[in-house]
């Protein structure tokens, strides 16, 4: 059976082939270009530009693309030609400031390095997808009551992202970005938004010991701490992150 990586490898080949001269790059980021990639959880992230992305285009990538997501279960690619990738750093500030402090070129130019996004809609975002994670949470736990296994799932499955927004939040109120070690990066945001390391160390180690016995009653007090230090670093986002570059229509 065929590793992650070598599956990786060949469905790079499978674009090249397929796109031919139109295919420009394909970038892997998030966990999987960096520590922390983790077997059952992470997602391997790929985003490809093209020189153009026609009906004929698409049509062509459509088998490789089916052999990666459908037949593989991976996820699929994110698809930009390069200048509507250079103009989507306004609506995507989160995601592209992500991918540019951690990629890997597979195939192609570095198309993300020089791409400039826009701090102050950083911000907005920000808080956006920090009040969507803390909505989600709490609607899983309406639908995972009761259901050990549903809780965990829930849990490990939303820590990832929950590690990537706290580190933005860290940016946004102090104004570099922190360390890459999820360890460092947690303590600064935990003394930045006043919770313990532990409420988000806990939900990482059901990520990485799915298997381990705990009581739903475990479970339940590492879901309050976990949600409680996401409100946190809400408010102090909100309270903390600079806001002059824009401001609230009355």
């Amino acid at each position: 059976m065929k590793t992650r990586r070598e599956l990786l490898d060949e469905f790079v080949e499978r674009l090249r082939f397929a796109a031919g001269p139109d295919l420009e790059s394909v970038v892997l980021y998030g966990s999987a270009a960096k520590n922390g990639f983790h077997e059952t959880y992470s997602d391997v992230n790929l985003l490809c530009t093209l020189k153009k992305l026609t009906r004929e285009t698409m049509a062509k990538l459509a088998g490789p693309v089916q052999w990666w997501s459908v037949e593989h279960n991976e996820h699929p690619p994110l698809f930009f030609t390069t200048e509507e990738l250079q103009s989507s750093s306004d609506v995507f500030a989160i995601e592209l400031l992500d991918i540019k402090t951690s990629h890997k070129v597979l195939f192609g130019e570095d198309v993300v390095r020089d791409i400039d996004v826009p701090l102050n809609l950083h911000r907005i975002e920000l808080e956006h997808e920090l009040r969507t994670l803390l909505l989600k949470l709490r609607n899983h736990y309406f639908l995972a009551h009761g259901d050990e296994a549903r809780l965990r799932a829930v849990l490990a499955k939303s820590v990832s992202g929950a590690l990537t927004l706290l580190r933005h939040a860290v940016f946004a109120v102090d104004g570099k970005m922190p360390p890459p070690s999820n360890h460092e990066a947690l303590g600064r945001a935990a003394q930045l938004f006043g919770f313990e390391p532990v409420a988000i160390e806990n939900v990482v180690r059901l990520r990485e010991s799915e298997d381990e016995e705990r009581s739903t009653g475990d479970l339940v007090s590492i879901y309050e701490t976990y949600v409680l230090a996401i409100i946190g670093a809400i408010n102090s986002v909100d309270r903390l992150a600079p806001t002059e570059q824009w401001q609230r229509v009355r």
